[in-house]
C-alpha cells in the first residue's frame, strides 16, 4: 500500500486566511501539490473540494489536518466521517495539533481506545464551539440592535442573499438610526428603496 499525504485546510469565511494551515501541512512534509484548500462552514462535510479530495484517496494514503475542527464541526458526522475513512477504506488520518489522533500503522488496543475518546471529545468541542459563535452572534446583533444600529441592504446592490444564505457573504451593513433620520427600516427583499438613475 502506498502511503501519499494529503493535506486539507479549511476557514469559514473568505476573508479568512488559511495561511497559517498551510505552513503546518508543509512542514509535515504534504507537498503543495497535494494540499487542498476550501472557504467554507464546516457544519456538514458537503463541501465540493472536500468530497473531491476524499474521492482521490487510495487505501494507504495519509489525510492530514491542522486540527480536528478544520475536518469540521458537527460531532456526529466528524465521527462517522473518521470511521468510514480509517475503518471502511483504510486511509489514515493525521491531526497535527493533536498527536493521539495519528491513525497511521503501529497503533495497539490500548492507543487506538485512546485515540477515540480524544476524537469523540474534541470533535464534541468543535460543535459546540460552532453553536457557541452563533449564540454570540445573536446576541451582539441584538445588543447592536438595542443601541439603535440597524441592519441594511446597501442601496447600490441587486441581490438579496437567499433565505438559505450562511450570512458568510451576506451583504448588509451597520448603520445608526441617528444617522439618516427618516431613512425605513429595510426588513427584506423589495421592502428598501432603491436610489433612483
Amino acid at each position: 500500500m502506498s502511503e501519499t499525504l494529503y493535506g486539507y485546510a479549511r476557514v469559514s469565511t473568505r476573508e479568512q486566511k488559511e495561511d497559517r494551515q498551510i505552513a503546518a501541512l508543509r512542514d509535515f512534509g504534504v507537498e503543495d501539490r497535494r494540499i487542498v484548500v476550501e472557504k467554507q462552514s464546516g457544519k456538514d462535510f458537503q463541501r465540493p473540494q472536500y468530497k473531491r479530495l476524499v474521492n482521490r484517496l487510495n487505501p494507504g494514503d495519509v489525510l492530514v489536518v491542522k486540527s480536528i475542527d478544520r475536518l469540521g464541526r458537527n460531532y456526529g458526522e466528524i465521527l462517522d466521517q473518521w470511521a468510514r475513512l480509517t475503518r471502511e477504506r483504510k486511509i489514515a488520518i493525521v491531526v497535527l495539533d493533536m498527536p493521539l489522533l495519528d491513525t497511521r500503522e503501529g497503533r495497539d488496543l490500548t492507543g487506538t481506545l485512546v485515540a477515540d475518546i480524544v476524537l469523540q471529545l474534541l470533535s464534541y468541542v468543535a460543535q459546540t464551539e460552532r453553536e457557541f459563535l452563533r449564540i454570540r452572534q445573536a446576541e451582539g446583533i441584538a445588543a447592536a440592535r438595542a443601541k439603535g444600529v440597524r441592519f441594511r441592504y446597501p442601496p447600490n446592490s441587486t441581490r438579496w442573499p437567499s433565505s438559505g444564505s450562511t450570512g458568510r457573504s451576506a451583504p448588509f451593513r451597520r448603520e445608526s438610526s441617528l444617522a439618516s433620520p427618516g431613512t425605513p427600516l429595510c426588513a427584506g427583499p423589495g421592502s428598501c428603496p432603491r436610489p433612483k438613475g
